[in-house]
């Protein structure tokens, strides 16, 4: 009870930070302490639209932020358990959320604080959804084996098929295509064909469970995360689509669980990134097809960080169990980064900072 408490007095000393008044934290005076956008940890972030961020968490609450801002616009309340996911239908203001209440609930943010749509047919907590690319399917996976394909008009689920022992962790649908990726606790990686609701390939099992998953905007890679231990395990692989199974590279060099992977716009004139955060508190940016890793950053006492929401070429968002959602940017790596705020990677590398909590 003592650690809940203190944990909510340095969310409130933040936000009183951010109204004028003096916080007593350590934190880096030039990061920007906005209202608390949660109570309590926060499992997943996605964006909605180039300045909206939607989240949600254990405080079961489905929340849609102005990241630019610094400003709520609305707390969706409609799951009586804690939220593992959230999704948006890119161009619309659609939005998914899943939860370990075993039901998928559809909120329009323009249609009022009720939920438009409910999938209900899990016994488990859902864990994994994805939006087909011309928005009218949803598919879904849970801890309960099952894989259900869902028509988002009538909320009525087509297609159903469990496979034992695949305890979903994540779901990606390949840009335009009819492929579904999943990740699993049983360590493996399974690619499915949504016309026939079958597994079309079975990547080569991993040492660990399996966390999260990423397709690249071409739909041609794939990145998937590792759990692990003292650094056994923890990494993320590079994966070519069009050679299912195929690895390309592995990225390694987080500490305990990677918690999440997803691919980065590529800069002007850059090179193509990848980001990866962990349960070891930190965010890393690797180069896509080289492996080494460009810059670190430690948010040391946030927790597993547990979510990334890539906005551009040099901002992100990144979701922590202990201190709220942090908004990142990435800039050109200098000998000057400071601990509080900014993470260095070597020579001609990147840095990531903090500028805002939230």
């Amino acid at each position: 009870m003592g650690k809940l408490q203190s944990k909510f007095r340095k969310r409130s000393e933040l936000y009183r930070a951010s109204q004028g008044e003096k916080a007593d934290t350590t934190f880096d005076s030039q990061v920007v302490q906005f209202e608390p956008s949660h109570q309590g940890s926060i499992n997943t972030v996605t964006n909605l639209s180039p300045d909206l961020c939607v989240s949600g968490g254990s405080d079961q609450a489905v929340v849609v932020y102005d990241w630019k801002q610094g400003r709520m616009c609305q707390s969706f309340q409609g799951h009586n358990r804690e939220v593992t996911k959230v999704l948006c239908y890119p161009g619309s203001t659609w939005i998914f959320s899943a939860s370990r209440d075993k039901t998928v609930l559809m909120w329009d943010l323009n249609q009022g604080d009720e939920p438009i749509q409910e999938f209900c047919g899990h016994e488990l907590v859902v864990n994994g959804i994805a939006i087909s690319p011309e928005g009218r399917k949803l598919c879904t996976g849970s801890r309960d084996n099952w894989m259900c394909l869902w028509d988002i008009e009538s909320a009525k689920c087509e297609q159903r098929h469990n496979i034992s022992r695949n305890l979903v962790t994540h779901v990606c649908w390949v840009p335009g295509s009819s492929s579904i990726v999943q990740t699993s606790e049983d360590k493996t990686i399974r690619v499915w064909d949504s016309r026939t609701w079958q597994v079309t390939n079975t990547f080569p099992a991993k040492q660990y469970i399996q966390t999260h998953c990423d397709v690249s905007p071409n739909g041609n890679y794939l990145v998937s995360s590792s759990n692990g231990f003292g650094g056994q395990g923890c990494e993320a692989t590079l994966w070519d689509l069009r050679q299912p199974g195929c690895k390309v590279v592995e990225y390694r060099g987080h500490l305990q669980t990677t918690a999440c992977c997803v691919f980065l716009a590529t800069p002007p004139g850059g090179t193509a990134r990848v980001a990866t955060s962990s349960h070891d508190s930190s965010v890393k940016i690797w180069d896509q097809n080289t492996a080494v890793c460009l810059g670190t950053l430690s948010l040391d006492g946030a927790g597993p960080l547990v979510s990334l929401a890539p906005s551009d070429s040099t901002n992100f968002l990144c979701a922590s169990f202990n201190s709220g959602l942090h908004h990142l940017q990435v800039g050109p790596g200098s000998n000057q980064a400071q601990d509080s705020g900014a993470g260095s990677g070597g020579a001609g590398s990147l840095d990531i900072r903090v500028v805002a909590r939230f």
